[in-house]
This record gives C-alpha cells, structure tokens and sequence, in this order.
C-alpha cells in the first residue's frame, strides 16, 4: 500500500546541491524536477507530503482531462528520459533513473490501459480515504481551519469527478467485479446517513479548538462547518451512495479474471509487472505458490505432531479456529496482547540493527467506519508534520476472526521491524530526492515486512508452538497468494476454489478469508508482491551468508537494506551483491 511520509524542504535542497556531478547526471536531474514540479501541482497532498508547511485548501483532481494531460506529459517526458545514457550515470543516480523509469511506465500504463477508471477495490478507495483527512492536517491555526473548509466545499466536484470515471468504466467494461462488491456501500452509508453534521466526523476538528482563536471566530468557523457539510459533504455521500447502489453494483462485470478484462492479458501482465517490479509469467508465479505451499506445509505438520494434537490438518486449523483460547473477549484485550507484543519486539531491536528511526509508532484499533470489511492490520504512517506517530492499526471487530496466536508474526508485519522501521527510516534519509522517498515499491515494502516476520524467530518473538504455527499460516496465506491470485486472474478459477484453497492450507478465520479472497478478486497482482519480496531478501541474505562466513553482520546487512529506500528488486540484489562483494 502507499503511505504517507514526512519530507522538508531542506532535506531536499541538500539533494539538489549534491546530486550534479556529471553533466548526464544534470540531465536527467533537470527532467526529475520537471517531473516533480508538475506532480505538486497536480496533487495538493504530496505537495503537503513535501512540505508540512503546506496545508492544501482543496481536493485532488481526477476527471478524465485531468488524467489525459497527466498522461500527455509522462508520455513526453519518457521520451526525454529516452536521451538520457543511464550508461554515463553516476551510481545513485543509476538507482534514480530505474525507480523513476518505472514510475513513468507506470503512470502512462495506468490510463492506456484504464485502470483509473476503476478508483476502489475491497481493500481502499478514494471516497475511504476522506475519512482519514480530519486526523491528517493541522488544526492550529485560523488558516488550518480555513483551508480544511476548502476541501469540505470541494466534496461535491470530487465526487462528480470519479463517479464519472466509474460511470466511463461500466461504459468500457473496466469495473470491479460485483461480487466484491457486497457491503462496500456501509462505509458510504455511514457518513450519508448523517442527519446532525455536528455528528459527521467531519465535524470533529470543531469539537476542540485551540484557545488561541478568539471565540467570535471558532463560533463562525463552526458556523461554516456545519454549513459545508449540510450542503456539500454529506450530499455528496448522498448521490455517491445513490450512484453506487442503484447504478455501479448493478453494472458492474460478473467475471472475476482480470484478463477478461478489455486488454486483460497487457493489464494483468503490467499489475504483475507494477506490484512485483518483475516480469515473470503467471504460469511461473503459480508454480512458485505452490512450491511454497508444500514446503511451508510440511513445517506446520511437524509443529502439529509437537503439540501433540492427534486429528487431521483440517481438524487442528478447526481447532484453532473455534477454540476460546486463542481469541480475546474485548477489543481492549485484543489491542493490549498487541501493544505487549510490541513493546516486546521494541527491546531486539538493537540487536538486528544499528540504526534506529527516530519517529515513534503507536498501536490503535482500524476506525470504525472501515473496520467490518477491513484486513486484521495495517500500517498508517504520520501525517506530514511531525506532530504525529505512525500507527499500527489492529482490527477489533468481529474478535471471533482475530486470533491471538497470529498477533506476534501482524506486529512484526505492520510494526517494527516492519512497515514502520522501513519507512520511518525511509523519511529521515535526505539524500533521496522526494520522487524516490515519497514512492512505495510493494515488493520491497512488502517483502521486507514479510522477511521481518521471520526474523521474529531470531529475536525470539514467538513464545508458544502455537505463536510460530502463527507465523506459518501467515507465510503459508502469502504463498497462497501467488496460486490465488494467478488462478484467478490467469486460471478462470472461481471464487468458491480460491476460498476452498484458502481454507484448505491456512488458519486463518474464515471472515479473513473472504476478506482476503475478495482483495485479490478486486486488487490484482498486489497480493503477488509479498512471497516474491520476501524470497529474493532471504535469497540474498543466503548468499550473504554463504559468501562472507564470519565476516557476515546481519545488522549492517539490514542496515543496507533498508539505507537504499524502496527499491525494484533487481535494483536490490545489484546493490546488495555490490555490498557483499565490498565487505568479502
């Protein structure tokens, strides 16, 4: 997933400063700050993301113009990243020129082949998002205010803009399937079902506000507040959910391939290509699933025959399902288990890394308007400012489908050494120009959280057999990821055979499952990124390993690692190969 992250400008100017050393490296600097000034102005959340100076007073853009002059541009510029000899590169900015020549081909292939007119899928949406945005800004002045009440004023051509693209996509077939999309309507409904707006949680920001204000003004910010979203924002959910409900569920494409799709093969192949940073076929990802799948199974059985369980594998994960044991009774008691997991992993860190972020995390439960449909955690990172932590997210509804035994290896995932340990680290590295430090490459983000699970065992993070099963049903769902969402999207597998599959060789809650199922139907080729990432990691780690000897450090091993930011994976085992080779 993307994540926000904290930039200043004067880290970035001591980027500008160093980064000309050659006259190619001039060149192809001069195209990035095209890029990058054309990128700020299109969206008023990264230009905040740069700078926490800057609070935008409106929403992004997103009508059909707006997106064919993006893609006019970014196909004019790949043609002047063309000229550009990645040869006569100097070596960062060789990293530089990749990251940045994927992010075009990205752009350009996300409107040629028409993604964008599919803005939702099961997992996030742009219309979830909003949600977020009062706890995402400043509040701390009159102009923080003012500008807040800009965005609430911008609600209703918002929502026009990608109703339109949603309404384009049924017109060429580019939808979400419909089956994925039961229930999404109850986080419309949540806000669109709004009577009192000073019970909208678009209020909330007037609830306290500095004392700073006199109260002549608070009072007549208050008054446009609830004017704005009277008349602006919760219509806007009105018609959304109107729109949603009565037009786009109906519509919306029955088959769930996605090279059914309208140049399905060249979509699939490039959401592979985009989340993966590889170019692997189907057939070969289907076939390292499954490869996974036996090997990770034969772990599980042995831990199995050492609790002494005496049943079936489908018997012990029914076990592990329904026992009370395993389950907390309150969301307090769920979000506890987890802040002391936390905590616990908090006090190894020094000894798998040298260098430490300085920005904190906290862990809070998923808001509640999203949380029924949501996966059990995630990974929030601050908003642009520093007056924040980032935020492991836990999901506390529905406990029955929250197993306590899965906690250490989701802490690990979302947490630390995880999501937040990269990208807080990430944010703090000033050498990085903001196109590069702002991006998130899934198979480096994602496989780095899912090798930081593992490494759970070297800290000694799992304390029970049933903690490191745990942590195998969570690396046995990512490997079922790669037959999942191959089989359906290449394979014409349905639904009811990926949820069987699902069932079949994890532990995880069948609520999950289904959440997770329908995150591949909707969102495919991310679910690929995890197992891929997190194999090449423990490929170079091996030969690391193998190559040094006693000379290996793990620690500066992760340090490296994480130094290079986000990163495509052959960019990482190029770099990494080059370290091994430097220390031996």
């Amino acid at each position: 997933m993307r994540r926000l992250r904290t930039l200043s400008l004067a880290l970035l100017c001591s980027y500008s400063a160093a980064v000309l050393a050659n006259p190619m490296d001039e060149r192809f600097h001069a195209l990035t700050d095209k890029d990058w000034a054309f990128r700020l102005a299109e969206f008023p959340d990264l230009k905040s993301e740069e700078n926490p100076e800057f609070v935008a007073d409106r929403l992004g853009h997103a009508a059909e113009a707006d997106q064919r002059r993006r893609h006019a541009f970014w196909l004019g510029l790949r043609q002047e990243l063309d000229s550009v000899n990645v040869d006569a590169l100097s070596p960062d900015q060789r990293i530089n020129h990749a990251i940045f020549r994927r992010q075009l081909d990205s752009f350009i292939a996300d409107y040629e082949l028409g993604g964008y007119l599919m803005p939702l899928n099961s997992d996030s949406s742009f219309y979830t998002y909003l949600s977020q945005m009062p706890g995402r800004q400043p509040f701390e002045t009159e102009a923080h205010y003012r500008a807040y009440l800009g965005k609430l004023k911008d609600f209703p051509r918002y929502f026009a803009d990608y109703t339109a693209l949603m309404r384009e996509g049924l017109k060429r077939g580019m939808t979400v399937p419909q089956v994925v999309l039961v229930g999404r309507e109850l986080a419309i409904k949540r806000h669109a079902e709004v009577a009192d707006p000073v019970k909208s949680v678009y209020y909330s920001p007037f609830l306290t506000m500095p004392k700073s204000l006199p109260a002549e003004r608070q009072a007549a910010l208050r008054g446009e507040a609830k004017k704005l979203i009277a008349e602006a924002v919760l219509p806007a959910y009105r018609d959304f959910l109107k729109f949603f409900t009565q037009t786009y569920v109906p519509g919306a494409r029955k088959d769930l391939a996605a090279t059914r799709l309208p140049n399905g093969q060249a979509y699939y192949q490039q959401q592979i290509r985009e989340y993966t940073t590889l170019d692997l076929p189907p057939e070969k990802i289907h076939a390292i699933g499954l490869s996974e799948v036996k090997r990770i199974r034969a772990e599980m059985d042995g831990i199995i025959r050492q609790v002494g369980f005496k049943g079936s594998f489908a018997e012990f994960l029914s076990f592990l399902r329904s026992d009370p044991q395993f389950y907390a009774k309150t969301p307090r008691e769920l979000l506890m288990h987890a802040r002391d997991i936390a905590k616990r992993i908090d006090d190894k860190l020094p000894s798998q890394f040298k260098l430490l972020p300085r920005q904190p995390y906290g862990v809070v439960p998923v808001p509640e308007d999203i949380a029924e449909s949501y996966t059990a955690g995630r990974y929030v990172g601050a908003p642009a400012g520093g007056m924040e932590a980032g935020d492991f997210w836990v999901n506390t509804s529905k406990l029955e489908s929250r197993p306590l035994y899965a906690l250490p290896a989701l802490a690990l995932h979302e947490a630390v050494p995880g999501h937040h340990l990269q990208n807080a680290l990430a944010a703090e590295q000033g050498e990085q120009p903001a196109f590069r430090r702002l991006s998130y490459i899934s198979a480096y983000g994602e496989g780095w959280a899912l090798y930081s699970e593992h490494l759970g065992v070297e800290m000694g993070i799992y304390e029970t057999p049933y903690e490191h099963f745990g942590r195998l049903t969570y690396e046995m769902w990512r490997a079922c990821r790669l037959v999942v969402d191959t089989g359906i999207h290449a394979k014409g597998w349905s639904r009811d055979q990926a949820l069987d599959f699902m069932r079949d060789n994890t532990a995880l809650s069948l609520h999950e499952i289904g959440t997770e199922i329908d995150r591949y139907i909707s969102w495919p080729g991310q679910a690929l990124s995890y197992k891929l990432g997190e194999l090449k990691i423990r490929e170079l780690r091996a030969r690391a390993e193998k190559t040094l000897g006693e000379k290996f450090d793990r620690r500066a091993f992760h340090d490296t690692i994480l130094a290079l930011g986000s990163v495509p994976l052959d960019v990482l085992e190029r770099e990494m190969d080059a370290w091994i080779a430097k220390q031996g």
